[in-house]
């Protein structure tokens, strides 16, 4: 981006707009290198350190969500042909409750991969409700967020009679934010789990970068769990425009997820 020359005219603009956007898909595979490259360190390291890697990671990751934002919003307003209601990156007129339904159908086609099975997802809430929001970022965090709940119903029931319980995702429109709740019936998360769940690299599933290490020439795999990232990142993402996400378990019944996304408009860019 430095040594690119001083823009002049639309030519050089157009020219510039290509030179990001191939920036942009160069950086697709950061999040799992990163994971794999943090995955070694922890290996031959103590554990009093790992705070100070947290804290390294979020001001990372933060900064990653903003530069990808800014290049996308860019790339995206020179689309010639942009989808209706839409200004870049966001739309004006996104229906939670339609990418809630898509981001659900991805996570379960993952889990009938995996499993070959998966839960029933029930939403609830104003097909017609819209609002202003990024669909990319909000797909993102519903799918760590119902790819969880799947994979926790999923192995609690593997070898019950019982059918699986549903998962269940209500949208509520409030006037300062739009809540998404995430919940399911899979057993829940230890009280002395609960602080762990949003450091990187804790994940109770099986790590799949310790199968597939070539993150150069190959796409990096589709699981269902294992990364440690997810739940991390997806909060990331939710303060990004002002929003959070936080997680309420009962061990031995469930985990409610609640996702919160500010509708005013009106927060800062949080920069690490």
């Amino acid at each position: 981006m430095r040594a690119f020359p001083e823009i002049k005219d639309s030519g050089d603009e157009k020219e510039f707009t290509q030179m990001i956007k191939a920036v942009k898909v160069r950086h697709n595979n950061v999040v799992p290198m990163m994971a794999l490259g943090v995955n070694q360190l922890k290996k031959g390291m103590n554990s009093g350190n790992l705070d100070e890697i947290h804290q390294f990671l979020d001001r990372f990751y933060l900064s990653r969500i903003g530069i990808r934002m800014l290049i996308g919003q860019h790339v995206e307003l020179h689309n010639p042909n942009p989808p209706l209601h839409t200004v870049g990156y966001i739309h004006t007129k996104m229906s939670p409750m339609e990418v809630a339904r898509n981001a659900s159908e991805d996570a379960r086609s993952i889990c009938f991969r995996e499993y070959g099975s998966a839960p029933e997802i029930n939403i609830y809430g104003d097909p017609s409700f819209t609002f202003p929001y990024v669909p990319t970022h909000l797909h993102l965090m519903m799918y760590e967020l119902v790819k969880n709940s799947l994979r926790a119903v999923q192995e609690r029931f593997v070898d019950s009679d019982r059918v699986a319980p549903p998962i269940r995702i209500i949208v509520a429109d409030g006037i300062e934010d739009v809540t998404i709740k995430v919940s399911d019936e899979g057993g829940g998360i230890a009280r002395s789990g609960l602080p762990k769940i949003f450091t990187y690299l804790y994940s109770t599933a099986r790590n799949p970068l310790e199968e597939e290490v070539d993150l150069g020439t190959a796409d990096v795999p589709v699981t269902m769990a294992g990364y440690g990232y997810g739940l991390p990142i997806s909060r990331l993402y939710a303060r990004y425009f002002g929003g959070d996400l936080q997680i309420i378990s009962m061990e031995g019944y469930g985990t409610d997820a609640y996702l919160h996304l500010s509708r005013l408009g009106d927060s800062q860019e949080p920069l690490p």
